[in-house]
């Protein structure tokens, strides 16, 4: 029997993958993921010590934030419009959303959070959010990894 010391690599837990699916409403928005992923983390996780998500679209991204107050997304999206006005873009001339590029880019389309017996380490305020820069959108995609 295979044991894993304390700090080592378990080579027998393999990886678990999966992709969550959902539309967004408006063209910019923070859509709360935390439930769905806790859901899959919580089936499929005890073994795994390492939740990785990573938003497919170039002009979207994932955050972790804090969703007790609202005002924290609206502050959020705020600042980002203006650090990153619409219109002002060279892509813009293609097809009109060089800022949602430049804004999922600012905020990065994946994060890792830590796992431990089928729970995500998120503290109390935190809170998993999908960054829909260029909507809305019929279908957005989150990939989920346990590690």
């Amino acid at each position: 029997m295979k044991t894993a010391a304390k700090g080592c690599i378990n080579h027998e837990a393999m990886a678990y993958q999966t992709i969550i699916t959902f539309k967004t409403t408006n063209r910019e928005q923070l859509v709360d993921i935390t439930e769905k992923v806790r859901g899959i983390v919580s089936e499929y996780g005890a073994a795994h010590t390492l939740c990785a998500l990573y938003a497919r679209g170039a002009t979207a991204a994932i955050m972790v934030q804090e969703n007790w107050d609202p005002n924290i997304q609206k502050d959020v999206l705020a600042c980002l419009r203006d650090m990153v006005p619409r219109g002002a873009w060279i892509h813009d001339s293609v097809d009109g959303n060089g800022d949602a590029h430049i804004k999922a880019g600012i905020v990065g389309p994946s994060e890792a959070i830590p796992v431990k017996d089928g729970k995500l380490l998120l503290s109390t305020w935190q809170n998993i959010f999908f960054c829909e820069f260029d909507g809305p959108r019929s279908q957005r995609e989150v990939a989920i990894t346990l590690i």
